[in-house]
Order: C-alpha cells, then structure tokens, then sequence
C-alpha cells in the first residue's frame, strides 16, 4: 500500500474510445432505431497510469470523440504531478483550458475522466472504495429507474423488480405518461422526460406539466431548453410538479442557476460530463444546501460513469434515484470486468477497492468509435423534421395537452 508521505506521481494518460451498440429500450419511442443514440453512442475511458504501479479508470462524456482530444491534450498538464491532488489538478487543468474559453461539457467531461481516475487510484492504493473516500456510507444501494415507452415496456421492466419508470419524447407525452400509470398503478414513480429536440416553448412547457400533474409524477424533466434559466423561472411559478434538470450541463457552474434560485428540485448531473467525482460532489453538496435531491443522468455513459454515480449516490444524504438503461446492448457487460447487481429495484455499489470495476481492453479495441453526432427520427411536430428546429411551439394543444 502507497503511504500518505509518498504519493504515486502521474506517468501517463491513455484513452480507449469505444463504439457502443444501441440501447434496448428507449422512453423517447416503442421503436429503439428511432433514438438519437442509435448509431452515435460512444464510451471513452481513460486510464491514468502511476509510478506505483497503480493504474485508475475513468469515463468521459459530453461528445466523447472531441473529449479524448481534450484529454490528450491535457495530459501534460499533469503528468509528473501528485495523483493525490484531486482537488489542485481539477484547477490546475480548469487554468490550462481557460484561454479558450469556458470549458462547457467538453472540457468538464476531459476534467473528469482524469479526476475519475484519479479517485480510482487513490481507493487502490488505500485499499478502500472510492464511496468510502467520499464520505463513508449513508446506503449500501442505489434504487434505479427504468425507461419504457409503452404499457408493455413498463410491466417488463417491473417484472425485472423496477419500482420506478421513466417515459417521454416528443411525440404525445402526456398521452404515453396516462397510459404508462394506468398499466402501472399508483405505487410505482413515474417520471416524464419532456426534452426536445425540438424544445418545448414556455407555453407549452406549462400546458404539458398541468396536463402531468394528476399521473403524481416523481419529477418532469427538462421541459425546457437548458439554458432558458428566465422560462423556468416562470415555468416554476406556474406549476406544482417537481421539475428535474441538469444533464446537458457541465460542472457545478452551469447547474448553479437552476439549484440557486430553487427552479428545480432534482439535479441530474451527468456523471460522464460534470468535472469527474471531485464535480459531482461539490454539484451534489450544493444541491444539499438548495434542498434539491440528486439523480444522475446515465443514458448515453458507459459502465464506468455509472460505477462513479453509484459510489457517489452512496456517500451523499440527497440522493434520490439512479438512471439505468436496461435491457441495454450486450455489449456493455463484456466491455467491463464487473456488472452492478439489481436487487429489488436498487443497484449494489461495487465494493471496490477504488472503483471497483475494469476495462476489457481487447473488447473495446475491437469496437472502434466512429460517429458521434446524429438526429433524432420521428417525434417532431407534423411537417417540421427536416426542418431540425431547436426550439418550436407544439401545433394542436388541446390534443396535445388535455385540459385537468
């Protein structure tokens, strides 16, 4: 075990991108080959060697093509260093970055692919989890969700032992919530993804969370773009559902407005893109402190940000619940040495020491990474798909949107 008066010193960065398959089951729509992600998703894992002999893991999102760039380049930045020094390195790198601007999801998602590893080193050569180096532990598991856009996606993901499912899309949201909690019941939580593209205006925004109020959602998620910080400020006075956001942004900075003025009450940082571990606790403390609760985004991350989520969400008292796509592509299980149990509806923390999970080089190697942008198919208002419009009124409110 490496003591405290001798630090293992950085010795070399290396990224390892990956093509994933598609996902199993999308809320967006019944018919996965019409998710944005089909095609697009890529994993980037980073592995930070030391001169101890220690080897620690992370991930990275935020457009993992352009993030391994950015890690590389940020490689020099602290190899040499102290790989103790999670705090000082996120710095030291958010310094090197700034005279190109503010680092957005790109740069947090490099920052905290090395960050990730950088714990995961730690917890190895402290012989101890990385929950453990973040606290201790206030739970032993993590309850999870499911995604389902169809009565029958929801009674199989139950039957797994899910107790809360997540639906929506563009594509009459309300409609598919209504018919989820009916095949459901009142006990399961039911959660509504309203993101775009396109994005909901503020009017619209407002109709579609009255017309959920009476499914008792969990939470409404991102009704609105996530940059129009005025329209949730509206969009809070006008409705009683818990709203939820926070995925799209990067670090502790970009979700700061939203948790400041109480304009939601679940942050869902992603995991992959919010300045590693050394971010998603500082986004989770101040969450704390702005009496939000915690649900990590984790639809597009690999399996390695989902072990960081879950060590997280272990140590934290606001923990609410965890994204999980299941089914998912096989392949996600033979990418990595480990695979977190589900046992009623919660999932196990890995025991670690560290992260307490690896990578199969030679499958990754064997799945190079080859697009990473797409479009959405299907869901669009009528008429308007080749359009591509970031923002734009839904047409047919009262059907769209039934009045309570």
């Amino acid at each position: 075990m490496t003591s405290h008066n001798s630090n293992p010193k950085i010795t070399a960065i290396r990224t390892h991108l990956m093509q994933a398959g598609p996902l199993g089951v999308s809320g967006w729509t019944a018919d996965v080959r019409n998710s944005i992600t089909t095609g697009t998703r890529c994993w980037l894992f980073v592995t930070v060697e030391t001169d101890a002999g220690i080897t620690g893991l992370g991930e990275g999102s935020g457009w993992p093509r352009v993030v391994a760039a950015a890690v590389e380049d940020l490689a020099h930045v602290v190899i040499g260093e102290d790989a103790f020094a999670t705090e000082r390195l996120t710095q030291r790198m958010s310094v090197a970055m700034m005279g190109h601007g503010m680092s957005g999801v790109v740069g947090q998602g490099a920052i905290g692919a090395i960050d990730m590893a950088l714990w995961d080193v730690r917890g190895k050569a402290w012989g101890v989890s990385v929950q453990a180096l973040l606290g201790g532990t206030t739970r032993d598991r993590i309850r999870a969700y499911a995604h389902a856009a169809t009565p029958e996606q929801a009674r199989a993901a139950l039957a797994k032992g899910y107790t809360a499912i997540k639906t929506g899309g563009v594509a009459n949201p309300v409609e598919k919530a209504t018919a989820i909690r009916e095949a459901i019941g009142p006990d399961v939580d039911l959660m509504i993804d309203l993101h775009g593209p396109p994005w909901l205006s503020l009017p619209d925004a407002i109709a579609a969370c009255r017309a959920l109020e009476p499914l008792a959602p969990l939470f409404v998620e991102e009704p609105l773009a996530p940059e129009d910080i005025a329209g949730y400020r509206r969009l809070r006075q006008a409705v009683t559902v818990p709203l939820a956001a926070g995925e799209r942004h990067g670090g502790l900075h970009g979700l700061a407005p939203l948790l400041r003025d109480g304009l939601i009450d679940v942050a869902q940082p992603d995991a992959g893109r919010a300045g590693g571990l050394t971010g998603l606790q500082k986004i989770a403390s101040f969450a704390e402190a702005c009496g939000a609760t915690v649900a990590p985004h984790a639809g597009s991350l690999g399996p390695v940000a989902e072990a960081a989520a879950l060590h997280l969400m272990g140590a934290i008292p606001n923990a609410l619940i965890l994204e999980k796509m299941d089914p998912d592509w096989p392949g996600r299980a033979d990418a990595v040495t480990m695979t977190p149990v589900l046992q009623h509806g919660a999932l196990l923390i890995p025991p670690g020491p560290g992260l307490g999970i690896g990578i199969n080089e030679a499958f990754v190697a064997a799945h190079p990474a080859t697009r990473n942008v797409g479009l959405p198919r299907g869901g669009w208002p009528a008429g308007t798909e080749a359009a591509t419009l970031y923002v734009q009124p839904r047409e047919a409110r009262g059907k769209a949107y039934p009045p309570r």
